[in-house]
């Protein structure tokens, strides 16, 4: 049995906090534009100094996706990537020498049809270290978090603007890895600033857990990043990666050109927080 002592993304955050630094998170779709792109860019990625990543599974009716992930889903889909595909990806990149960890962010109805168990070992198996469902309400946690402790993978859980502060306390006690803090009511997408009222609730609630809090939604800009981090463990990007890599296929770049152009970005993003 796997335990989480020996989990790369509890490694990572423990790193990070001894040498004082923090994290950013940049997410991608797998499959989009194609496999052999998300494996690529997971490398790039690496190359740049990432250390944790987010790779997002296909699915048609996403909750908390804007519409740039949703194209990105539809793409994917629409090219028959399945999750064994995704499971195969991730296997091909730690073979060849990835070792940043990744988190499957993942509807539960798909981790339901395969079988619950069956799908946390083959993520496992796979080389995930965490996971995240944000459709899985914390009272239904129980049927994940025994079986994704014992392949030794992460539960991380989201808590929204919304969320009292009892159960933000809750849900920071069954979080495992980090906790996704969702920067503003709504879907995923661009802005320009974060609400102070979000500042201030990951500042609180970071006062009252040891577990690591990543803000994501609305993160596009070096300067957001720069903000966020000035009170979270780290920042997730998501849907201003996914344009620029939506733009660049649209342009007919190489998957090379393609790869550079996400990795020059996340690089951007990385500035306030490389030190």
């Amino acid at each position: 049995m796997k335990t989480l002592d020996d989990n790369r993304l509890v490694k990572t955050f423990a790193e990070l906090k001894s040498a004082g630094r923090k994290a950013l998170l940049p997410f991608i779709t797998a499959g989009f534009p194609d496999l052999e792109t998300t494996e690529a860019i997971l490398h790039e990625f690496q190359r740049r100094g990432v250390r944790v990543c987010e790779l997002g599974v296909p699915f048609s009716d996403p909750i908390a996706d804007g519409p740039v992930i949703q194209s990105s889903y539809a793409e994917a889909l629409a090219r028959g990537v399945t999750s064994e595909q995704i499971f195969e990806t991730v296997r091909r990149f730690r073979t060849s020498g990835g070792s940043i960890a990744i988190n499957v962010m993942v509807s539960y109805s798909i981790v339901f049809r395969h079988g619950v168990e069956k799908y946390l070992a083959s993520a496992a198996q796979a080389g995930f270290d965490g996971l995240i469902i944000p459709d899985l309400p914390m009272e239904e946690t129980a049927a994940i978090e025994p079986p994704a402790a014992a392949n030794g993978l992460c539960n991380v859980m989201l808590i929204a603007p919304t969320t009292s502060p009892r159960r933000r306390d809750e849900i920071s006690r069954h979080s495992r890895g980090f906790i996704y803090f969702i920067s503003v009511a709504g879907t995923t997408g661009q802005r320009d600033k974060l609400p102070e009222a979000t500042i201030a609730a990951v500042a609180d609630l970071r006062k009252r857990t040891d577990t690591p809090v990543c803000v994501g939604f609305g993160i596009a800009k070096p300067k957001t990043v720069a903000q966020v981090c000035l009170v979270a463990d780290g920042a997730i990007v998501g849907s201003a990666i996914v344009h620029r890599i939506a733009q660049a296929a649209k342009e007919g770049l190489s998957r090379e050109e393609l790869v550079e152009r996400a990795g020059r970005f996340v690089g951007e993003l990385m500035t306030p927080i490389a030190h």
